[in-house]
């Protein structure tokens, strides 16, 4: 059985201090790529494109907690986008 791959879009933001623990119970490190989603598991990989630009993230916390935004994205992320002059761009999303 084949299983497809979900691609969601919407706006996402970054966040670059050092938080301690992630919801995942690994250590925040806003130079690894990684993001925050509200219910995709822990350890998935996850294609960000904004423009011409993307990334492959690792799911490993829950967040964001503002409406209207799909993901939060590490300092390292954003900035492999371009979108820490803006801190919240578009985005799609496709899960691998």
């Amino acid at each position: 059985m084949r299983s497809f791959n979900r691609v969601f879009s919407g706006k996402a933001s970054y966040y670059s201090y050092s938080k301690g623990k992630t919801a995942s119970g690994s250590s925040f490190n806003r130079n690894h790529l990684t993001a925050a989603h509200r219910s995709l598991p822990f350890g998935t990989k996850v294609r960000v494109t904004h423009g011409e630009s993307s990334v492959i993230v690792t799911i490993n916390d829950r967040g964001p907690f503002i409406r209207g935004r799909v993901l939060d994205l590490s300092l390292a992320a954003a900035r492999s986008l371009g979108i820490t002059n803006r801190g919240v761009a578009q985005v799609r999303a496709e899960v691998l």
